[in-house]
């Protein structure tokens, strides 16, 4: 479980992810290691979109004005909270 001061990045995540799934499609890990490494895969992608999702929210929320400048609007997501 993640620190709630200390979150895990998109890119760590993503890193992580990436690994298990090689070491998962090599064919070498015994059932309960890869049992393991489902779940802990399973976690990670959570994150992965949770990231992904927050930074569409946060995308969704800049605005053109009239005079050509940007504003962002501030809001909270899940992972503020």
């Amino acid at each position: 479980m993640e620190p709630k001061d200390d979150p895990v990045t998109f890119e760590t995540a993503l890193s992580q992810l990436e690994s298990i799934v090689e070491t998962m499609e090599s064919g070498e890990v015994p059932l309960a290691e890869l049992l393991a490494k489902f779940e802990e895969g399973t976690k990670l992608l959570k994150i992965c979109e949770a990231r992904l999702k927050d930074a569409e929210l946060k995308i969704e929320q800049l605005k053109r004005q009239k005079d050509g400048s940007v504003t962002f609007e501030q809001f909270e997501t899940e992972s503020d909270t």
